[in-house]
C-alpha cells in the first residue's frame, strides 16, 4: 500500500508495522465515512472564569473524539462475539468454537489484553475468513450485531459518545477489531466511522493476511494522528476513552484522556496523571476500583458460559 501523503511525522518508537497498520486503518476509515462536518461551522468561545468549561465544546471542529471498543463500548471481545456468530453459521467446527470461548473467558478474568491471546484470536479470525467475500462478511456482521452485541453496549459509554455527537464532533471506533465489523458497529451506534485492524483482500476477497499489524498498542495512536492529520483535527481538543493500559500510547495523544472500566496498570497511570476515569461495571471487579458503578448492567461472563456450555453438550 502506497504511504499516505497526509500523514505526520511518526515518533521513534512506532515500529513499521505499527505505521503501516495505522496508515491502513486511518484509509479505511476515511473511505467509508460519507458526511464531514461543515467547515464552515464556527468555535463555541471557551469559558474564561474560574470554573471547569463546559466539555465537550459544542461546535468545535477541530475536535473529535476516539473509543476503544473492546470492554469500552461493549462488554467482552468483539472479535468472540463475531466467532460465535460465525459458528452459527457453519464457517468453523465445534473445536474453533471452544478455542474461542476459551479465548474470552481469558479475556474477562484476566481483565486485561494479553497481545499473546489476543494475536492468537486474530490469527484464527483470519484463517476463517480467507477465501471469503468482504461484502459477505459486512452482511453477515449485520447480523451478528443483532444477535450478540447490541445488548452488551455499555450504556455509560454510549452516552459519553453521544455527548459528543450532540456537540457537533466526529466520534470514531478505534480497536484491534477488523475494520469491517467495527464499521459495522460504529454505523449502528450512530457513530462517525471506525479505526480498525484491515485485512488483506484482492478482488474483493480475503487473502488471509493482514495489512501491516493488528491495530493495537502504538498501531492505533498511529491511526489516531494519521486520521487527525487528515481531518485537520487538533488532538489537544480531541478525547479518548479506553480501559486498557496498552491504549495508553493513543489516550496519551489527546488533551481530554478518559480511562473507562480500567485495568488496574491503566487506573494506576490514570491516577498518577489526573485523567479522568468511568466505571460503567456492576459486581465485585467495579468494586476493587473504588469508583461507583452503573447499575442495571448483566453479568459480563454470560456469552462465555453459554459458549461453553455449547461445547460440552456437543461433545
Amino acid at each position: 500500500m502506497a504511504a499516505l501523503g497526509w500523514l505526520t511525522p511518526r515518533r521513534r518508537s512506532a515500529t513499521a508495522r505499527s505505521v503501516l497498520a495505522g496508515e491502513a486503518s486511518a484509509e479505511a476509515a476515511r473511505k467509508s465515512t460519507q458526511e464531514s462536518l461543515d467547515p464552515q461551522e464556527t468555535l463555541t468561545p471557551l469559558d474564561t472564569s474560574d470554573r471547569e468549561p463546559p466539555f465537550p465544546v459544542h461546535g468545535d471542529a477541530m475536535a473529535a473524539a476516539f473509543f476503544d471498543l473492546d470492554n469500552t463500548v461493549m462488554q467482552g471481545a468483539a472479535l468472540f462475539h463475531f466467532g460465535r456468530g460465525l459458528y452459527k453459521r457453519k464457517f468453523f467446527e465445534t473445536r474453533d468454537l471452544a478455542r474461542f470461548a476459551w479465548q474470552q473467558a481469558w479475556f474477562r478474568l484476566a481483565g486485561v489484553e494479553d497481545p499473546e491471546h489476543m494475536q492468537e484470536a486474530r490469527d484464527s479470525a483470519l484463517s476463517i475468513v480467507q477465501g471469503h467475500r468482504v461484502s459477505e462478511l459486512m452482511s453477515i456482521g449485520e447480523e451478528i450485531y443483532d444477535e450478540y452485541m447490541a445488548e452488551r453496549i455499555w450504556p455509560g459509554t454510549r452516552a459519553l459518545a453521544q455527548a459528543h455527537l450532540d456537540a457537533g464532533q466526529k466520534v470514531w471506533l478505534v480497536t484491534a477489531a477488523p475494520v469491517e465489523i467495527a464499521q459495522v458497529i460504529a454505523r449502528r451506534l450512530g457513530l462517525t466511522g471506525a479505526l480498525g485492524t484491515v485485512a488483506e483482500s484482492v478482488d474483493g476477497v480475503y487473502t488471509g493476511r493482514l495489512v501491516g499489524e493488528p491495530l493495537h498498542g502504538p498501531a492505533k495512536a498511529e491511526a489516531v494522528r494519521a486520521l487527525a492529520a487528515a481531518e485537520n483535527l487538533d488532538l489537544s481538543r480531541c478525547a479518548a476513552y479506553s480501559d486498557s493500559h496498552n491504549d495508553i500510547p493513543m489516550l496519551s495523544l489527546v488533551g481530554h484522556p478518559y480511562a473507562i472500566n480500567p485495568d488496574a496498570k491503566l487506573r494506576k497511570h490514570a491516577h498518577k496523571l489526573d485523567w479522568r476515569l468511568r466505571d460503567y461495571r456492576t459486581g465485585r471487579k467495579a468494586a476493587k476500583v473504588g469508583i461507583p458503578a452503573a447499575a442495571g448492567v448483566g453479568a459480563v461472563a454470560g456469552g462465555t458460559a453459554a459458549a461453553i456450555a455449547l461445547h460440552r453438550r456437543r461433545r
